[in-house]
């Protein structure tokens, strides 16, 4: 089962010659339905299969909640500003927590949820988040766009980190590409999250170029082909897999800060996902834990459990 392609802008080819654009961005319901799509083709074939089948459900149930929001209020031409001269993201993550209207993106969530299937604990869970204090939704909200979810609270954490998702990917498919510029390596220049992972791609008559995956907002930006999303170094980089050498998901290992994160080549399979794929391939966090003293860079609010 193949997911739809991200498609640049066509105005990266200029003159004849192609360009690497920035960044690339999917409209927010097309980018969960191919979520959602590939977290239910990888549930036919893994030992994870209840949890890649709740999380397709829950990636669909952000794609219909997506057309049923009101639009997220735009980010002001003064705020854009301030940040382009700043050289900071125009998304400003830490003011987000007591902001309306990803509250009211929570609460559909949590009530969307309802039908899902899901394991015991996030049941428990989400009938917590249903008659919780707004105060207390507010806390899980600012944990998960702090990037400081904690792990004795993961299950309610889960449902906080897909209304953040669906609500900032909104934000950041309203900016223009103008609005968007490099912040520092391994920072999403539109919300300055962490990336879940990168892949290599091609784009038209470009070949092998390396994008790296926002785990909040969905942005992806270009990076550096062989260098550290973590400390930036471009000395001491290996690759690891699980399996094959033509592995499509490979760890890429720093030696100087001693972190890895994962690589996926979408250009040996087009329908692999930045976050289902990452989830899909749990087996290569575990071998990196117990086979190697690397730790993991980046972030993925899905796997904190594992």
């Amino acid at each position: 089962m193949a997911d739809s392609p991200i498609q640049p802008d066509p105005s990266f080819i200029t003159g004849g010659i192609a360009k690497t654009p920035f960044t690339l961005q999917q409209p927010p319901a097309q980018c969960f339905t191919s979520r959602a799509s590939r977290f239910h083709f990888l549930a036919q074939s893994n030992d994870l299969a209840p949890y890649l089948q709740f999380l397709g459900d829950l990636a669909a149930l952000q794609a219909r909640l997506v057309q049923a929001l009101p639009a997220p209020v735009p980010i002001s031409s003064e705020r854009l500003q301030q940040a382009k001269q700043a050289g900071l993201p125009p998304i400003d993550r830490t003011a987000l927590a007591d902001d309306a209207q990803l509250l009211d993106c929570l609460h559909a969530l949590c009530e969307g949820a309802t039908s899902i299937t899901m394991p015991a604990a996030a049941r428990q869970a989400l009938d917590a988040l249903r008659s919780a204090e707004a105060d207390d939704l507010r806390w899980l909200l600012a944990n998960v766009l702090g990037d400081a979810i904690p792990e004795d609270a993961v299950a309610p954490h889960l449902f906080a980190a897909a209304a953040v998702q669906l609500h900032l990917a909104r934000l950041a498919t309203s900016l223009s590409a103008e609005a968007l510029q490099p912040v520092a390596t391994g920072v999403c220049p539109a919300c300055g999250g962490l990336p879940v992972t990168s892949s290599v791609i091609g784009l038209r008559d470009i070949e092998n170029v390396r994008y790296a995956s926002c785990n909040c907002c969905a942005t992806q930006w270009n990076e550096v082909r062989i260098q550290c999303l973590c400390c930036g170094s471009t000395k001491g980089i290996s690759y690891r897999s699980a399996g094959t050498d033509d592995a499509t998901v490979k760890a890429e290992v720093c030696k100087e800060c001693g972190h890895w994160t994962k690589l996926l080549y979408q250009v040996r399979n087009p329908s692999l996902e930045p976050v289902a794929d990452d989830v899909g391939s749990l087996g290569l966090d575990l071998l990196m834990r117990s086979e190697t003293p690397y730790r993991r860079g980046g972030l993925n609010p899905y796997l904190l459990g594992y």
